[in-house]
């Protein structure tokens, strides 16, 4: 079975897929369905994969993306003896014997690729079909510019997440480097990105500093970088509470660093006085065992409501403290909730108002829930005496 994998998984990187049929059940039953097609499709502007289940007086449908769509497949293939798959390159028999040995027959093609590049276009600020080196490097295009099929959400996350920078270079420096550092950086499709787009298409100064946990991690990146000729692009071995080497910030990134890891790096971004932070918390489970409030019980008691409802009370106080330090912050939506449950993006600005408001929102919510935060603590004297001074 390891050959129709071997083809799937071809077809689908190619995107050359047309439609497909699966037929010949192995063993009928009145109430299972006795047919599948499959057939690509644009949903939300992403290519998925739609499989339509044909029964005996009725039709369903099922939406999957790339990675799913081949799973669901090979199981079905455990029921079907027949697939017959279309492309713009041939057309592919497969046969499956009684004792599951497989054969595959390569024709012709007898169909034509639908065009579904005007419902997919969109005005990336990286296009599509444009060969660019550190998406190609990092594996995310081939040499000839087009998306790997596995890679589209993370193209699409580029782009959004480009699309939110784009948002706050007005409020950065207008002379000399621009200093950025990413936390948490990781395999840095987005710090790549966001050099690519600062200096290669807005040529702009910036020295951008990535900072990670692992060894091998670093190294490779900053072989990619030095391949690439990223010259003002660096990446360091170290965590984020105690990294130290920088005097002034400019802009703090930091995306899906773990529980207080995003704490410490707002707190690292407000010591700098940092003019831009964009951050995406991710695992929010510090205040999960504070949080209680009588009124909440029939929440509280309900595990997975009350760890998401934890991430959200975390995250509100995060934008309500960083109003309080003086920035203008908001909570975006990074990628869609089908992609990854840790969509919320924090922006903020720095404009060095400070909100009476704030305060007293703050100080109410922080009682209601009875929490007593990480950020709080790490700021000490910094925000207590903000906190003291607007009584």
């Amino acid at each position: 079975m390891d050959n129709i994998q071997k083809l799937l998984e071809s077809i689908t990187n190619e995107q050359s897929l047309i439609y497909f049929v699966l037929s010949n059940i192995r063993k009928k039953d009145k109430d299972s369905f006795h047919k599948v097609t499959i057939r690509p499709i644009l949903l939300k502007g992403e290519l998925v994969y739609q499989f339509t289940y044909t029964y005996e007086k009725k039709v369903t449908h099922e939406n999957l993306n790339t990675n799913d769509m081949i799973k669901k497949v090979m199981i079905l293939f455990e029921k079907f003896k027949q697939g017959q798959a279309y492309t713009s390159e041939a057309d592919y028999q497969i046969l499956i014997s009684k004792k599951f040995k497989v054969k595959i027959l390569k024709k012709q093609p007898t169909k034509k690729k639908e065009n579904l590049a005007h419902n997919r276009k969109k005005n990336y600020i990286i296009p599509e079909n444009e060969p660019n080196p550190f998406l190609i490097k990092l594996g995310v295009m081939n040499e000839k510019g087009k998306v790997l099929a596995t890679k589209f959400d993370k193209f699409r996350q580029i782009n959004r997440f480009l699309e939110m920078v784009a948002d706050v270079v007005p409020n950065l420096k207008k002379k000399g480097i621009i200093n950025i550092i990413d936390f948490g950086c990781g395999k840095s499709y987005l710090t790549f990105a966001l050099y690519h787009y600062l200096v290669n298409i807005l040529k702009l100064k910036v020295k951008i500093i990535g900072l990670d946990l692992k060894k091998d991690v670093i190294n490779h990146c900053n072989k990619v970088a030095k391949d690439l000729g990223y010259d003002d692009l660096t990446f360091m071995l170290g965590d984020i509470e105690h990294f130290k080497g920088v005097d002034k910030v400019d802009m703090v990134v930091t995306l899906h660093a773990c529980d207080t890891a995003t704490d410490a790096a707002l707190i690292k971004a407000i010591e700098w006085n940092s003019d831009v932070i964009l951050s995406v918390p991710c695992c929010q489970h510090e205040l999960l065992k504070q949080i209680h409030n009588e009124i909440m019980i029939p929440l509280e008691k309900h595990g997975i409501i009350k760890e998401r409802m934890s991430a959200l009370i975390t995250d509100s106080i995060r934008a309500n403290i960083l109003e309080i330090m003086g920035y203008s912050t908001q909570i975006l939506e990074f990628i869609d909730l089908e992609h990854t449950p840790k969509n919320l993006l924090i922006r903020a600005i720095r404009t060095n108002k400070i909100s009476k408001n704030a305060i007293e929102e703050y100080k109410r919510f922080k009682a209601f829930w009875g929490v007593s935060p990480y950020f709080e603590k790490g700021l000490g004297e910094k925000l207590a005496k903000k906190l003291n001074n607007y009584c």
